[in-house]
């Protein structure tokens, strides 16, 4: 029973067990919501990694493949981490796979959040750099169509803004404000997709067959439809990388710009970097190579998109005053 009569008041009380187990559930807010979509992203991740491919010496040459065009200090590394993967594929993917399912478990679980997040910040620093080779920001070929800066240094800063705390003062102005402060939360939005508009203006990026050839290569093994859909915008895009890089410079420029703007503004900007991320996850990213056995994670387009959504306006930053 939940409830019971005292005695000669005719008043009703709780069970300790039951008192106790409503106070421990909240609904969860929207924040607690982003950091359970985060969450799905890490066990999506797991999922990829117990794929049968990882268990075999092609990952670990996948791997080697970031090596060159970084510096000697960032390609060592990688290089040291893919050999050893390639000797001892079953046990090193086992245990890749395992850490990305507990980081999931773990923000799934409402005790186990901080220490969950706080793991996948090390994790992601880690993957970054071994797995993903920097999202090959050093090598001067870096592009936001195929997934620059790397898709897991955004898990990294998603778990810093979605940080289970609340900082003092006015009510936060989005999500991604409340353990940072707006200040900072507005500053790294604005590094990010300033650097993404850089890298669309790179020399390797706005050649005139550049973004062309990048999306025809990502058709390789793919699905029909979805080779079809790449080979579209691949075939739209030949010949003209060089307007189709300012043009995607502009509108990442206008993106970054967005969180110092007025909230409807901000809100029209945030629109446009979901529509953007969601082409790119497509037509550049083909849905992170998910549909071929072999691709590791979803890239960067849905990460940018729930990135987007930390920083929707709060309904009390739409009213006069607040």
């Amino acid at each position: 029973m939940s409830e019971a009569a005292v005695p000669g008041r005719g008043t009703v009380v709780r069970d300790a067990p039951a008192a106790a187990a409503a106070d421990a559930w909240r609904a969860p807010d929207a924040r607690r919501l982003l950091q359970l979509a985060l969450g799905a992203g890490w066990l999506l991740d797991a999922i990829l990694q117990y794929q049968s491919f990882m268990f075999t010496k092609a990952f670990g040459r996948m791997l080697a493949a970031t090596a060159p065009g970084n510096p000697a200090a960032v390609a060592h590394p990688i290089t040291w981490n893919a050999s050893l993967v390639e000797r001892h594929g079953i046990a090193v993917n086992a245990l890749f796979a395992t850490v990305q399912l507990l980081l999931a478990l773990g923000i799934a679980w409402r005790p186990a959040v901080k220490v969950a997040l706080g793991s996948s910040v090390a994790w992601a620093l880690g993957v970054w750099w071994f797995g993903e080779g920097l999202g090959g920001v050093l090598t001067g070929t870096a592009s936001p169509v195929t997934g620059a800066p790397g898709a897991v240094i955004i898990y990294a800063l998603l778990a810093v803004l979605l940080w289970p705390r609340d900082r003092g003062g006015a009510p936060a102005p989005f999500v991604a404000a409340r353990a940072v402060g707006a200040r900072a939360a507005r500053a790294l939005w604005a590094v990010l997709w300033g650097s993404l508009a850089y890298f669309a203006l790179l020399p390797a990026n706005r050649a005139p067959q550049a973004l062309h050839d990048m999306i025809s290569r990502m058709a390789a093994g793919e699905p029909g439809w979805l080779a079809s859909v790449q080979d579209g915008a691949a075939s739209l895009l030949a010949h003209h990388g060089l307007a189709a890089s300012v043009i995607l410079a502009a509108g990442l420029a206008a993106v970054a710009a967005g969180a110092y703007l007025p909230p409807p503004a901000a809100r029209a900007t945030l629109v446009l970097a979901i529509v953007m991320a969601a082409a790119i996850w497509v037509a550049g990213e083909a849905l992170g190579g998910i549909l071929t056995g072999a691709g590791t994670d979803p890239n960067s387009g849905p990460l940018l998109i729930l990135l987007a959504l930390a920083y929707w306006p709060a309904r009390n930053a739409l009213r006069p005053g607040r």
